[in-house]
């Protein structure tokens, strides 16, 4: 992969380039582009999405690292991954329907709480492995750890 569709990927076209809060300007994009798979595929499109995510992911981080720090703010597609798999369990509540747009709210909210605290495992990848998949994995286990509590919530709400 080249220098410059690795970055394109790494940063999501361009979101990690945000001035302020690069994270969170990552996991909207993604929110948006969750809402528009899990509308069309439910849990199959979104599954897809972060294992896409991941795969290209891996990628094109190891050729950013190679012109960069570790874990810089302008990846985002970590934030791409982890926040696709918060939505995992609840897709068959996004499906086909926008009237429950509360759970893209909370599995943002529950996302963004995980990834930035880094508690457990996601602290775990975040310090230990310093390489292309510490850099995605933090954010992956945040996500599964955002995917079970938000599937418990949305299970007892509705």
């Amino acid at each position: 992969m080249n220098k410059k569709m690795s970055f394109a990927i790494a940063t999501c076209l361009g979101t990690g380039y945000a001035p302020v809060a690069s994270g969170t300007a990552g996991s909207l994009f993604t929110v948006l582009i969750a809402a528009v798979v899990a509308y069309h595929w439910s849990w199959v499109g979104i599954l897809i999405m972060a294992a896409a995510g991941m795969f290209a992911g891996v990628l094109a981080t190891k050729e950013v690292l190679k012109y960069t720090a570790h874990d810089p703010k302008i990846v985002v597609v970590d934030e791409f991954v982890g926040q696709s798999l918060s939505f995992v369990l609840v897709a068959s509540y996004l499906a086909g329907t926008m009237q429950n747009w509360w759970i893209y709210v909370l599995g943002f909210a529950l996302f963004r709480l995980f990834d930035i605290c880094k508690m457990g495992p996601v602290k775990w990848a975040d310090e230990k492995l310093l390489n292309a998949w510490g850099v995605m994995l933090d954010d992956v286990f945040a996500g599964m750890i955002a995917a079970v509590l938000l599937y418990a919530i949305v299970y007892f709400v509705m």
